[in-house]
């Protein structure tokens, strides 16, 4: 019954050890590259940063040019919009640059953004301190959508919004809004599957060329493979473990018959020896 036990808490032990050794090699693995171009690389104010100034304008950097069609929008504290249209400005060079991936022959490679392409958005007015949002949305040069928002706290002076100036209500282009669910592309061929480079530059405003997408896999597949592995190989070992163990019992018992049998034999061979002196004492009497 130890010797069970004994078993059971080895497998177990084991058991614990490679899911831990498993959870370690998922966290260490790279997490599979995103396939979407065109993405935020950097932009002023930066995400989460507090502003005491009031900003003419907000630059939003990405590492294509966006969209002529793209949208923008910046809402302040109230929920209201307090942007006032935007336009292209002049490329610079980021201090960071910027890695995005693309798939070649099933395998993602990367590719160095080092250029920022912003889209410069006029801000009307601040109306209050508090939480504004600059939101945009965008197609990239593969097909994809460029969503997202940048958040940040005003804490600078108020100001008026400009005589006769309304805050704006209209909504992204219904054309970009197709391109942006997949329903059309300004990329021949562009589905919703990782991408396949061109031979343009990274640096190229444009963005590249169209690009023709390829097969991947999912992020979380090698981890799930890696989990699927490890968790047969466990219980491979569980079920193998009370077999060795009972065979090594098994082999032990011949042993221990084997001796006992052996200690029986001494025994007649001893009483063989007692007899054989009781015998040869009356002859030895005889001979005297």
């Amino acid at each position: 019954m130890r010797s069970k036990l004994v078993t059971v808490r080895k497998v177990l032990s084991r058991a614990v050890a490679a899911l831990a050794a498993t959870v370690v090699v998922s966290l260490l693995l790279p997490v599979a590259p995103a396939s979407a171009h065109g993405q935020l690389a950097t932009s002023t104010p930066l995400k989460g940063t507090v502003v005491r100034q009031p900003l003419a304008q907000l630059a939003l950097y990405f590492t294509e040019k966006p969209a002529s069609n793209a949208h923008f929008a910046i809402t302040g504290p109230d929920g209201s919009r307090v942007d006032n249209g935007w336009s292209h400005g002049e490329p610079k060079r980021l201090d960071k640059p910027v890695t995005e991936y693309f798939m070649v022959d099933g395998v993602f490679e990367p590719r160095l953004y080092h250029t920022g392409f912003p889209a410069m958005v006029t801000v009307a007015h601040w109306p209050a301190k508090g939480r504004y949002t600059a939101s945009y949305l965008s197609v990239a040069s593969d097909g994809e959508a460029v969503r997202g928002d940048v958040t940040f706290d005003y804490q600078g002076p108020g100001t008026a919004a400009p005589a006769g100036w309304s805050a704006p209500t209209a909504g992204p282009d219904p054309a970009l809004l197709a391109q942006a669910e997949g329903e059309g592309s300004t990329a021949p061929g562009a589905t919703a599957s990782p991408v396949a480079p061109t031979g343009a530059g990274a640096d190229d405003p444009a963005g590249a060329a169209p690009e023709q997408r390829d097969g991947g896999f999912p992020a979380w597949l090698v981890p799930a493979l890696i989990v699927v592995v490890v968790s047969a190989i466990v219980l491979v070992a569980a079920r193998r473990r009370p077999g060795t163990g009972r065979g090594s019992t098994a082999g032990r018992r011949p042993t221990g018959a084997a001796g006992r049998g052996g200690g029986a034999t001494r025994t007649s061979g001893t009483s063989a020896r007692k007899t054989g002196n009781r015998a040869g004492g009356p002859a030895r009497r005889g001979r005297r």
